[in-house]
């Protein structure tokens, strides 16, 4: 399979070209029914011959090329028709009956506040472009509106709302939010690119439109990414100012598999500057060794190490409800429980060499040893709950 890419260096077009790339070069296999053999990738500053050559040879066509934000507004017309009409001009010459997805947007609508946009109107001419394109010539056309989108490599400043705030956040930078209660329709990137490539299968989802709602049917005229999100403005920032707080708060907030506050983490990590990337832990330290909290959370406890020295004993507590994972990653060390009512002692030898979780049982004394004379033992430690000061369930008693 050939593909040819317009507008391959813009947000879309360069997620879906290393997509696409990694299936070529048979670093993702999740794909087996895609062939690649070939990519045109095409952009402004691209020669006219990956151009020309594609348009011949692709068995595919993703249009991604357009314009948002022009500085003369015919430019609109330039961006968003003009090229539209050349590139499907180009297909009918060279009798190229291929599918061809066209990136349009939501605000071709026209409904409500994008009634009378120059850039709506444009993206809405250039919809009817294909679809008489498609009655003419007999060649599929999938027309997707996107909604706002969001991910890796979007460019601040510029169209995406989500993009701005996460740069902006990131660098300690100010946000203007003059309504929090806005909430906005978003699609992320990797979504996308799914969509986009269930569609080169053949695979696409159809939808219709209800005003700007998208209301997916079999049969649908326009096609459309079946996961969205729908969020205000605030609930962007809150989740936002935790993600900047969390190398000093260690909480990792909840995101489930799917989650709207998953997609917006790695989004923002993406926008990090290199200084933020490594941040300082607070190590606990005393002559025993030392114990570092490296992450928080609310729903699944918390993760540290603890060093702890040659010869050393720690521990030596039980508790009530409270259990943990003790997991020694470097060095030898000895593990001992005792049930408060028993003289039974659990002894386990532990050792970096052959890593294994020991859980430490409620209503168990327990302890650790360094067995070495020489090295530290290092041990990566999980509680199921967050240590609460004020209710610690930690008591101390010897084994």
């Amino acid at each position: 399979m050939k593909i040819l890419i317009t507008g391959a260096k813009g947000f879309v077009g360069k997620n879906l070209v290393v997509a696409l790339e990694n299936i070529q070069n048979g670093k993702d296999r999740t794909h087996p029914e895609l062939g690649i053999d070939r990519l045109y990738c095409y952009d402004i500053d691209s020669p006219e011959e990956i151009l020309s050559e594609g348009v011949r040879e692709a068995d595919f066509v993703f249009h991604l090329a357009g314009v948002n934000r022009p500085q003369k507004e015919e430019e609109f017309i330039t961006g968003n028709v003009d090229f539209s009409q050349k590139l499907l001009g180009m297909l009918k010459e060279a009798k190229n009956q291929c599918p061809v997805m066209l990136s349009s947007s939501i605000q071709a609508t026209l409904s409500g506040r994008y009634a009378g946009s120059p850039y709506a109107e444009s993206k809405k001419r250039g919809e009817e472009l294909f679809f008489a394109y498609s009655e003419d010539t007999g060649a599929k056309v999938l027309v997707y509106r996107f909604p706002n989108l969001f991910g890796k490599w979007c460019r601040p400043n510029y169209n995406s709302a989500v993009a701005t705030f996460c740069h902006n956040i990131a660098h300690d930078l100010p946000i203007t939010v003059n309504d929090p209660k806005i909430e906005l329709e978003l699609l992320y990137i990797d979504d996308l690119v799914t969509e986009m490539l269930a569609a080169l299968s053949g695979k696409e989802h159809r939808c219709e439109f209800d005003g700007v709602n998208t209301v997916l049917c079999n049969d649908g005229r326009f096609c459309a990414a079946p996961v969205t999100h729908r969020v205000t403005l605030g609930e962007i920032v809150s989740y936002l100012e935790a993600f900047r707080d969390q190398p000093k708060t260690l909480l990792i907030p909840e995101m489930p598999k799917g989650s709207f506050a998953k997609k917006l983490y790695a989004t923002y990590l993406s926008y990090l500057p290199a200084e933020k990337a490594a941040f300082s832990l607070d190590m606990k330290c005393d002559e025993r060794g030392s114990f570092t909290e490296l992450l928080r959370s609310s729903a699944c406890g918390q993760v540290s190490v603890n060093i702890t020295k040659p010869g050393v004993t720690k521990g030596k507590h039980w508790h009530n409800t409270k259990w943990e994972f003790f997991i020694v990653v470097a060095g030898k060390g000895l593990i001992r429980m005792r049930k408060l009512d028993s003289d039974e002692i659990l002894s386990y030898e532990v050792s970096g060499e052959k890593i294994q979780a020991v859980q430490m049982l409620p209503g168990y004394t327990h302890e650790i040893t360094n067995l070495s004379d020489r090295e530290d033992l290092v041990t990566v430690m999980w509680a199921n709950e967050l240590f609460d000061p004020t209710h610690p369930d930690t008591f101390f008693e010897e084994i």
